[in-house]
């Protein structure tokens, strides 16, 4: 399904893909834009939500209440993102992707278990002729056939070089500068980021980038947003927001560890995690926060006791299940605004960490750490967090991690932590 968009895609598309493998198989492939919903600033989520509701009234479609097997992202639906910061992505790099940014596809295919359904969406103005809106969506649909996904060339004939955008001592440094601020008592935790830069030898392909990811990661979300100048492409552990009705679920995720390939080297490592007070503490600022948030607007709200240990490829991380059953009617992509950004990407207080990340980090995060997803006409949808990431255009391809720091955090540690995220994708493209 996925392969079958990515095959048709022409030059002037745009295209979105989400999968996650592990939850019966879920996948929502894109293509295609009928109309676009864009905005900026701090009212960037609500914007948008606001927009995508009046534009919805205008949209005729189906009853997918007849259609009770159909898997979610079925019909009409908002697929895209949000930047990191309220006016995210001015670096040239991300040029083509908005701070906050909803395409309403001309095809999608969504599929959960054996049912998979298509939907069409053509955008008819007051002088179309009928017959040349149909035309185009039938042409459309010629173009989409059965594919599979590229493979990644194990053997290339010109290797990739990688480079950091700033050196390691950089980073260093801004941790080093942020422990200092959270020991003078002016916040408790932030989280710093670094960029590391791929130059391939030709344009990258994000097609078997994705495929790879969606084969070594099947528990994570695996994205890929795309325009006709670049690709986002990740393998994301974490689960931003999902709205299903009323109900609301979240995860607190943060606290990382490697993995090892001796079970039980990764079982010790797992428990070293789980029973560490400094990742513990980093864990807690960032379960306090999501419930703190979620319960204003909910009629209650519950929330593991324990964190548990969630195991991806590489690393491992603290999780903690979050619940609620809402009171307040808000969108999925509200909900998302509301929580965006956790204090597992961004900082607490929130206040005092969104001018220190840009400070300390000196880069552009761009759609980094943002909200990736979609959203129905009914208002459902989820959105993961940006991470384990890279932005691909032409050559170059743009890798992004990053690591909670707290008071007793290290910089030489935090680097290696770092350098461990970074491996869901290095070895992918260089």
């Amino acid at each position: 399904m996925t392969a079958a968009v990515l095959a048709a895609r022409t030059p002037e598309d745009r295209w979105f893909c989400l999968e996650q493998p592990d939850r019966a198989g879920f996948a929502l492939a894109a293509l295609g834009s009928a109309t676009v919903v864009e905005a900026e600033g701090p009212s960037r989520f609500a914007d948008a939500s606001r927009r995508a509701r009046e534009l919805a009234r205008r949209v005729f479609a189906d009853d997918l209440a007849r259609d009770s097997k159909s898997p979610p992202g079925t019909g009409p639906l908002w697929v895209g993102g949000f930047a990191f910061a309220a006016d995210g992505g001015r670096a040239p790099e991300w040029s083509s992707l908005r701070p906050a940014q909803l395409v309403l596809p001309e095809v999608a295919l969504a599929r959960r278990g054996d049912e998979a359904r298509l939907s069409v969406c053509a955008r008819v103005d007051p002088d179309d002729d009928p017959e040349s809106v149909l035309e185009g969506v039938l042409e459309r649909l010629r173009s989409l056939r059965p594919a599979s996904m590229p493979l990644i060339d194990p053997d290339p004939a010109e290797r990739a070089s990688v480079a950091g955008a700033a050196p390691p001592s950089h980073y260093e440094e801004a941790v080093r500068r942020a422990v200092e601020r959270i020991r003078a008592g002016e916040l408790d935790k932030v989280v710093l980021a670094r960029e590391v830069r791929v130059h391939a030898p030709g344009p990258i392909d994000p097609a078997p980038v994705l495929g790879a990811l969606r084969d070594v990661f099947p528990a994570c979300f695996c994205f890929c947003v795309g325009t006709p100048e670049l690709a986002f492409v990740g393998a994301s552990p974490e689960l931003l927001v999902r709205r299903e009705g009323q109900r609301a679920q979240t995860v607190a995720l943060a606290g990382t560890e490697r993995r090892s390939a001796d079970p039980a080297v990764d079982d010790h490592l797992g428990e070293q995690l789980r029973l560490s007070p400094k990742n513990r503490n980093e864990h807690a600022i960032v379960a306090r926060r999501i419930q703190g948030t979620l319960d204003p607007v909910s009629l209650w709200t519950a929330i593991a006791d324990e964190p548990v240990l969630v195991k991806v490829q590489n690393v491992q991380h603290l999780a903690t299940p979050i619940r609620a059953q809402l009171r307040e009617p808000l969108s999925a992509v509200e909900l998302a605004g509301l929580l965006h950004p956790t204090p597992a990407v961004g900082g607490e207080p929130r206040a005092v960490a969104e001018p220190l990340i840009p400070a300390l980090e000196g880069m552009d995060r761009g759609w980094y750490a943002g909200a990736i997803g979609w959203m129905d006409l009914a208002e459902d949808g989820e959105f993961c967090v940006g991470l384990r990431c890279a932005l691909l255009r032409d050559r170059v391809a743009h890798l992004y991690s990053g690591c909670g720091i707290v008071s007793d955090s290290v910089p030489a540690e935090e680097l290696a932590e770092s350098e461990v995220k970074l491996q869901a994708l290095l070895p992918l493209l260089a």
